[in-house]
């Protein structure tokens, strides 16, 4: 990998689950980065230190803090809040701290305001990850060629926002943008939240008494994959982004509506044009 002028931070990564240990496993091929992990789990940050995948690991975040010229945050929701809180006299002046989180606007107004001015908090959003918890389920290869969101507010300085993307594209991420916090919210409501809310509905809708693991395809499989889900978490998200989640539940809803019309009344007409539609717009999607 060429030189991508990182060498000599340090970066500290909070919360070593899969996606934390994802960012791990992609940021130790950064020439010369000195990585730091904290997690409240002992087992994860031995692991972890095997592995080669962080220089040094702390489950008090005391020490680290003060060091790190970056601080990335893959923890819960209202676990980075109580963070900043806590630890928001001890951090380095002049560092950049990101995050993972898949909800921004209310997030974003209760981060700032308890933020210090020595730091600086560049919102980001990789578009990638996997269902299951826990260091053993990451991988530096889920965000090679992915993309990458970063919500930029009024106190971001253009160089730190640059740094990030710098740093994202280090370790794999293809494309990536920016957007506000209230588009992206907006968004991924339907993107990311409004699948696994149908996924979750699916899977729970399941009456039949047979072994259904004999009659799935991939159709059901690849629906219902993302059901096996992160409950605390995906609880926080849902919660913290309700009004659009309920929006896009309402569209779904609307559009299911007009296909069981079509079923009840026989109209074979108007459902080969619905899937006609569903076809040409998923084309449409690169």
């Amino acid at each position: 990998m060429e030189n991508t002028g990182f060498g000599k931070l340090k970066i500290s990564i909070v919360g070593l689950g899969v996606i934390g240990g994802s960012f791990a496993k992609g940021l130790k091929d950064v020439p010369k980065a000195k990585l730091y992990g904290i997690d409240t789990d002992e087992n994860t940050l031995a692991k972890a230190k095997n592995e080669g995948i962080i220089d040094q690991g702390f489950i008090d975040p005391f020490i680290p803090v003060q060091e790190s010229d970056i601080i990335i945050l893959c923890i819960y929701p209202k676990q980075i809040t109580d963070f900043i809180s806590k630890y928001k006299d001890c951090l380095k002046d002049g560092v950049i701290i990101t995050d993972a989180t898949g909800i921004k606007q209310g997030f974003i107004e209760k981060i700032n305001p308890i933020l210090p001015p020595n730091a600086d908090f560049v919102f980001g959003h990789p578009m990638a990850g996997r269902e299951k918890k826990g260091i053993d389920f990451s991988s530096g290869e889920v965000f090679k060629g992915a993309n990458y969101l970063i919500v930029p507010n009024e106190r971001n300085k253009e160089e730190n926002i640059n740094k990030i993307e710098e740093l994202v594209k280090a370790i794999g991420f293809k494309k990536i943008s920016r957007i506000s916090a209230k588009r992206h919210d907006e968004i991924i409501s339907y993107t990311s939240q409004l699948p696994h809310a149908i996924a979750v509905s699916l899977i729970n809708s399941d009456e039949w008494e047979e072994d259904m693991g004999l009659f799935i395809g991939d159709s059901y499989r690849e629906l219902t994959r993302i059901a096996s889900i992160n409950e605390s978490l995906w609880c926080q998200l849902f919660m913290g982004n309700g009004e659009n989640l309920i929006h896009q539940i309402d569209l779904f809803q609307n559009k299911l509506n007009q296909l069981k019309s079509c079923l009840v009344n026989e109209d074979e007409e108007n459902l080969i044009k619905l899937f006609k539609e569903s076809s040409e717009r998923r084309e449409k999607i690169s």
